[in-house]
Parts: C-alpha cells; sequence; structure tokens
C-alpha cells in the first residue's frame, strides 16, 4: 500500500507501468480507484499509470472539516506535483473531471492532454434552453438522495443516487456487493460535496486559455442532462474533441473498457503525433 501525505491529509495511491508517459486517472463520487480496475492493465502497457483514491474516498484519509471540491483539485496538483508527473495527461469521469476541468483551468502546465467523461456541472444546465427544467429536477434528486443520507439511511441514499441520477431504475441491484459496500462507506464524502456551493459549477472563461488538447465524452445511454453541458464546455475549450461511446453509459471505463482503452491511445497518440509535428 503507497501513501502519500499532501495537504495535511494521506492519501493511497497506486502507479503502474514502468514507461511511458505520465497517465493520470481521477474517479467520481461514492467510488475509489478500482473503478478504473478494467482498463488499467492495458494502459500501463503503453503509460505510466496513476489512479489513487481522492480525500475521505475509501484508503485515503478524511479531513477533519468537511471536504471541498477546492481540496480536490488542490490534492490533484500536489501529488501530481510530489511524484513528479506533469506534464500528464490528465482523465477524469464523473465528479473526476469536474476536478479535471478545474485543474486545467488553473494549472495548465500540469497538462499534455485532458479527457473528461460527463463531469456533472449542473450550474451551466441554467442558460440553456429547456435548462432550467433539468436544473430542477436534478437538484430535487439530488435533494432526496441528500435528506436520506443525513437520516442516515446509507444505502437508501446510494441506491437513490444510482437508480435516479447515475444509471436507472434497477441498476443498484445489478452492482456487485463489493460495489455496494464501497459506496455506502464513500457516502459521507458525497455529502461533503454536496454541501459545498461550488462542486457543480465551473468557471467557463478559465478554460477558454487551456490550449493543450481535450477530448470531452458521454455515453450513449447516459442521463440526458449531460450532451447540453458537455457542449457548454466543448465551446469554451480552445483545442477539443467530443466523442459519443455507442452502448455505453455513465461509466464506459467499465461497461465497455475496450473501447475505452482504445479511445485514450487514439487520442493520446494523434495528439503526440500534432505536437511533434
Amino acid at each position: 500500500m503507497r501513501t502519500i501525505t499532501v495537504n495535511g491529509v494521506q492519501l493511497f495511491y497506486e502507479v503502474l507501468g514502468s514507461s511511458g508517459e505520465p497517465l493520470v486517472l481521477v474517479h467520481g463520487s461514492w467510488v475509489d480507484h478500482h473503478s478504473w480496475d478494467a482498463v488499467v492493465p492495458a494502459l500501463s502497457r503503453s503509460f505510466r499509470v496513476l489512479t489513487y483514491d481522492r480525500r475521505g474516498h475509501s484508503q485515503s484519509e478524511r479531513s477533519a472539516s468537511p471536504g471541498s471540491i477546492r481540496e480536490d483539485v488542490a490534492d490533484l496538483a500536489a501529488l501530481i506535483e510530489e511524484l513528479q508527473l506533469a506534464p500528464a495527461h490528465i482523465v477524469g469521469t464523473s465528479l473526476g473531471g469536474s476536478i479535471v476541468l478545474r485543474l486545467a483551468g488553473e494549472r495548465p502546465d500540469l497538462f499534455r492532454s485532458m479527457v473528461v467523461h460527463e463531469p456533472p456541472l449542473f450550474s451551466l444546465l441554467a442558460d440553456i434552453q429547456n435548462g432550467q427544467g433539468m436544473l430542477q429536477a436534478i437538484k430535487e434528486r439530488i435533494a432526496v438522495v441528500v435528506g436520506l443520507l443525513e437520516a442516515n439511511n446509507i444505502e437508501g441514499g446510494a441506491r437513490q443516487f444510482v437508480e435516479t441520477i447515475a444509471f436507472g431504475p434497477g441498476a443498484w441491484a445489478q452492482l456487485p456487493s463489493e460495489v455496494k459496500k464501497t459506496a455506502t462507506f464513500n457516502a459521507p464524502t458525497f455529502l461533503d460535496e454536496m454541501h459545498d456551493s461550488e462542486t457543480l459549477s465551473i468557471d467557463l472563461a478559465r478554460l477558454r486559455n487551456f490550449s493543450q488538447p481535450a477530448l470531452l465524452t458521454l455515453g450513449e445511454h447516459g442521463p440526458p442532462f449531460f450532451p447540453p453541458i458537455v457542449q457548454k464546455l466543448v465551446n469554451a475549450l480552445p483545442q477539443v474533441e467530443r466523442k459519443t461511446f455507442v452502448g455505453a453509459g455513465h461509466e464506459p471505463e467499465q461497461s465497455d473498457p475496450e473501447t475505452y482503452v482504445r479511445t485514450l491511445i487514439e487520442f493520446i497518440t494523434t495528439t503526440n503525433s500534432s505536437l511533434h509535428n
């Protein structure tokens, strides 16, 4: 077990692959570094792959005070610098994607490229056509989850999140027992995230200064509020591609790992070719 102390908390991490450019993978809410297990073996043949448990998740320490997305961004920056991985290809899914995007706006020097899948930046829905209705619906769903967690109905809150926000009805029953255990263990950190007023927002203006290549992705069967969010991000980034994973949803790295790995490798290879020309 490898740990490192950054910003006052001890984080668990793993680096696999002894050669190649650094590739940093940032997980979303409720889960931990194991969410990348299906893709790390293949990716580590081409890259030095860093996975870690974000603060308050699984094997990483919880801070004494409520966590914030700013702390997550600072942790990611410190981890990359302490392990001497900059500049790296940095990949994030769900809230991990929101963290990566914020870091891109603050510290573009840490990046070779960026890949983000379905970041829950719901505040971006506020000023688009039909966006207010979607925003209100998602706020109501989140409020139900938060209410269950605050009432100490941890499994009920986790199930509600999985079935009304991330995936769909019946999805909780299909999850492996280990994934359910991880979600319930990490539930307090999700509460912190939802109590942080900045978690679901981003300053698009800062992204306009990110000149490195970016790839933003969606799942064909992902929740309907993500396409307009991703499009606003696409419009803000100077050098960006957009891709939809056919047949996939909110976690393509788990549901279709072969396609996910191939997509990352093709994007990074193309990126490197264009940089060297």
